[in-house]
């Protein structure tokens, strides 16, 4: 690693004023930016790291007026045994216990695992030997590299800090983004509040629509209500460490609408707003779970390598909405 200025930040205030200056980066468990830093992975090497675990009050876990409050610096591992999230946000639970391994989940905190970066092997390969798009390069090299685990449903457009128009193939493989956006909750930050499903986003050194400055500070899921139910479920190769190749939360409510989103198959977590429609109103059968797999997977534009992802995509669904 190379030389770098570390601060303890005192409050949310320091931490957002050192973070406006150019070369400054967050740090909280450190299970993604460490590893970057060692690789040497940036195209410019961070000047200054803000760690913000040194603030006070950022790991709470609490019910408030039927919502759960959960501080970005919670860990995943207090957000699993949770009795407040196990009670009232079940599958929020359930991800964060099958996250990364056991010991990575008692340090990697929710506002880490949600603002990590691509996990592509082109935006980390060492010595940033790959100045990708997502680096402010010219090309998104998976598109004629190897792409088994990247975007089955195309690349995310971007522009540059200079308006240069950009596009990446890599996918979000943040374990919580899907359950959070089907459970309707909301990130507030140091500046606003966001809906889960419009919080990810794709950028220069960037998978979320943050700004210079700005730090997620709290995330806020409402209560299962009477009669909701919600489910997740993983597909990866190891059961333990490893990323999940696809991950998807589903939600019904006692009215029978759905909320489907799947992760690692887009550069954002994807709805599938098709399937959600097919199941709005009707009892869950064999053949609708079936039909709304098919209808989930519509639009796929699979390369050669990571076609086996689209039939993951119908397979899943169709098992979790009969398990539902």
């Amino acid at each position: 690693m190379r030389p770098f200025n570390h601060i303890n930040a005192a409050t949310l205030d320091e931490a957002a004023n050192v973070l406006q200056e150019e070369g400054a980066v967050a740090i909280a468990g450190g299970g993604d930016l460490l590893g970057a830093l060692k690789d040497d992975v940036f195209p410019e090497y961070p000047k200054t790291v803000v760690n913000l675990k040194s603030i006070p009050d950022m790991d709470y876990i609490r019910s408030d007026g039927g919502v759960i409050r959960i501080g970005a610096l919670a860990t995943l591992a207090e957000i699993a045994r949770s009795p407040v999230v196990v009670e009232g946000a079940k599958a929020l639970a359930e991800a964060a216990g099958k996250a990364s391994s056991p010991s990575l989940r008692e340090t990697t905190s929710i506002g880490g695992n949600i603002c990590q970066l691509p996990r592509c092997w082109y935006f980390r390969k060492l010595n940033n030997r790959f100045f990708c798009s997502r680096k402010g390069g010219e090309r998104c090299f998976a598109a004629s590299g190897d792409n088994r685990y990247h975007s089955v449903f195309g690349g995310a457009a971007f522009n540059t800090p200079a308006g240069e128009k950009r596009m990446c193939l890599a996918v979000n493989q943040s374990e919580l983004a899907p359950v959070l956006a089907v459970l309707g909750a909301k990130l507030k930050t140091t500046r606003r509040l966001i809906e889960a499903g419009d919080f990810f986003s794709a950028g220069v050194l960037s998978s979320t629509v943050l700004e210079r400055g700005e730090i997620l500070t709290e995330v806020q899921i409402p209560i299962s209500a009477p009669g909701q139910k919600s489910c997740y479920k993983r597909f990866a190769f190891r059961k333990s460490i490893d990323f999940p190749v696809i991950n998807l939360a589903i939600s019904a409510d006692a009215d029978k609408n759905y909320h489907i989103y799947l992760g690692g198959v887009a550069p954002v977590p994807y709805r599938a707003e098709k399937a959600e429609s097919l199941l709005k109103g009707f009892e869950i059968t064999q053949e609708l779970a079936e039909n709304a797999g098919l209808a989930a997977a519509d639009g796929a534009r699979p390369f050669e390598s990571n076609s086996y992802k689209v039939q993951l995509i119908k397979t899943l669904i169709k098992r979790e909405l009969i398990s539902l």
